[in-house]
């Protein structure tokens, strides 16, 4: 089931990061048993004031190929150096990704108010770090939206390659603050020891799983194997991790997602 609530949560900055590698095994012959849905079935999850999430249940034909693939090569997940996300990474080849990106963009684009692709890429990610070691600005909800300029979005997707859904969906919050109040407490909290950011945000340390002085959470997806959803990435959302305990550096164990990610020219949403 998707589920609307109320919580929120802070941001930061989701790069690109080109010292991750790049998977050299992924041949282009295991497409066919990776086919994304022809006709794929898209249940849609009201945002208040925003572009829906986008889910699609059943995704990938084999998706056990693609959680075996992680298992099999866990030596090329590598930790990213300029960006936040909790645990290490592993960039899918570019072949791939534009098969993906072609999904998309017949599928999934102008329903989130694309209307041209200008550049994406895509990876494995597995959510590793226990609360007591994440980062203050890791404990907040985080957007992926940095243009240079107007006229830009930047959809995401993320799919769920764990058969647990106690290791959590995906949540989407509203902020309480304006942007530049948001970057000027960003810029206060980040370098505070893990105490002092607690007492900041009136609570301990975890994943943002609920609503806080700074933001309301406003829609959940709950994960569920296979399960696809695309978003708005200037959303403020973040995983929905309430067991953290659960968490596991084995691929076959633990919280493993393929996450997309799109820079598009603005059009009308469909």
């Amino acid at each position: 089931m998707i589920a609307s609530g109320v919580a929120v949560a802070i941001g930061y900055r989701q790069e690109t990061d080109s010292e991750i590698t790049v998977s050299s095994d992924f041949h282009p012959g295991m497409y066919h048993e990776l086919m994304f849905p022809r006709q794929p079935a898209i249940q849609v999850l009201p945002i208040p004031g925003a572009s829906p999430c986008l889910v699609i249940d059943d995704f990938l034909d084999d998706p056990d190929m693609m959680r075996d693939f992680a298992c099999h090569h866990p030596e090329q997940f590598q930790r990213g150096r300029h960006h936040a996300y909790p645990g290490p990474e592993l960039r899918m080849p570019q072949d791939f990704s534009a098969q993906l990106d072609q999904f998309f963009s017949q599928h999934i684009r102008r329903r989130l108010g694309g209307r041209r692709t200008m550049d994406m890429f895509s990876r494995l990610s597995i959510v590793t770090l226990p609360p007591e070691q994440l980062a203050p600005l890791q404990r907040l909800c985080h957007h992926d939206n940095y243009a240079d300029g107007s006229g830009e979005i930047f959809p995401a997707m993320v799919l769920y390659l764990f058969d647990a859904p106690e290791l959590g969906g995906t949540s989407f919050y509203a902020p309480k603050l304006t942007e530049a109040q948001l970057i000027e407490r960003q810029l206060q909290w980040r370098d505070m020891d893990s105490a002092s950011f607690s007492a900041a945000i009136g609570s301990p340390p975890g994943y943002m799983c609920a609503s806080n002085p700074f933001f309301d959470l406003v829609a959940t997806v709950p994960a569920r194997w296979n399960r696809a959803i695309f978003y708005d990435g200037g959303l403020y959302h973040s995983a929905h991790i309430t067991r953290p305990e659960l968490l596991s550096p084995d691929p076959r164990k633990g919280r493993l997602t393929l996450n997309g990610f799109w820079r598009c020219r603005q059009g009308l949403a469909t």
